[in-house]
């Protein structure tokens, strides 16, 4: 009976040891995190503790070439590894989980790294789980970018070394919160009320406004490249009132406030550099009316080099193409 009770006593002692452990991992985790340090240089720290097996793996040169995704550093997806090994695999060490973690977190507005998290956890388990990275070319040389990616996830972090383009390339974020099929409603979805001030914009529009801004097809979601100013589908910005251009801009800031704010800033760059929200069009999709309750699931900000697209049916997947020049070329797939 003693014997027994020594042994409960001590896998009660391991258990509670062994929370703690995870405990302070975690807290190192987060005081990394929200240490202030750039996400940038967290990226050169990691880069650094790479060895020669694991840089073979993850780490490329600038303009490498993939057989089946062409430039990879700009490519993007919807559901995609960039690199084989998972981010939780034992590829990494502990110390550079945390780095990389540390990475996604300051890529984030504070307050929305758990709404990604929760997103994560429901498409993929968890953060780390599915995603993976890539580093092309040296950080603390000329240029550099990490690429992280996975379910419902392509970000980057470039320091501003991709020229003429925000978030360094093409983005793309989504949330299948309600299972594969969502509800009219999309509980649980956290990208959601970006929706919400999209379509109180179209609230606040007259008949012969609407007419204009419905188009009855959507694009295939993929088709993010640069158009003519002259054939975008919807109504122009510049054609609004003041209120609902004060409602689009609370639109366009609800779209930017996941990000961090060199991000945020570096997009209304990009933006006011090609004449603003003015040379932007609005339009919503008829067609794919979860509900048919006339909340559209479907709508698409664009402008000359600015293609901001959010498909929300069956579920949200949204795609993201902002440059300050529009000859800069998409590669999604």
């Amino acid at each position: 009976m003693a014997g027994a009770s020594e042994g409960a006593t001590r896998r009660g002692f391991l258990k509670t040891a062994g929370a703690a452990l995870v405990g302070a991992a975690a807290t190192e985790r987060a005081a990394l995190a929200t240490s202030g340090v750039s996400a940038e240089s967290h990226v050169a720290t990691l880069f650094g503790t790479l060895t020669p097996e694991q840089r073979r793996v993850v780490a490329f040169s600038w303009n490498h070439q993939d057989p089946g995704r062409g430039l990879l550093r700009t490519f993007v997806a919807n559901n995609w590894r960039i690199t084989r090994p998972s981010v939780d695999s034992d590829f990494f060490t502990l110390d550079q989980k945390d780095l990389i973690r540390a990475i996604f977190e300051s890529l984030y507005n504070p307050e929305w790294v758990p709404r990604v998290d929760a997103q994560l956890a429901d498409d993929a388990g968890a953060w780390g789980r599915h995603q993976s990275i890539a580093i092309f070319g040296t950080p603390g040389e000329e240029r550099f970018e990490l690429v992280m990616t996975g379910r419902h996830l392509t970000i980057r972090c470039d320091g501003n070394s991709t020229e003429h383009v925000a978030f360094g390339g093409p983005i793309f974020y989504g949330h299948a919160a309600d299972g594969f099929y969502e509800g009219p409603k999309h509980p649980g979805n956290v990208y959601w009320p970006q929706a919400i001030e999209a379509n109180r914009v179209f609230e606040m529009l007259d008949g012969a406004q609407r007419e204009k801004a419905l188009v009855a097809r959507r694009p295939r979601e993929q088709a993010v490249a640069f158009r003519e100013p002259g054939s975008l589908p919807g109504i122009g910005i510049a054609e609004l009132s003041a209120d609902q251009k004060t409602q689009m801009q609370k639109t366009l800031a609800s779209l930017l406030e996941p990000y961090r704010a060199v991000d945020r800033a570096e997009v209304r760059a990009c933006l006011d550099a090609r004449g603003g929200l003015d040379r932007c069009s609005l339009a919503f999709f008829e067609a794919h009316d979860t509900g048919d309750d006339g909340v559209w699931d479907n709508w698409r900000l664009e402008g000359p080099s600015f293609v901001w697209y959010f498909r929300g049916s069956p579920h949200v997947h949204v795609w993201v193409n902002v440059a300050s020049d529009p000859s800069v070329a998409t590669n999604s797939g």
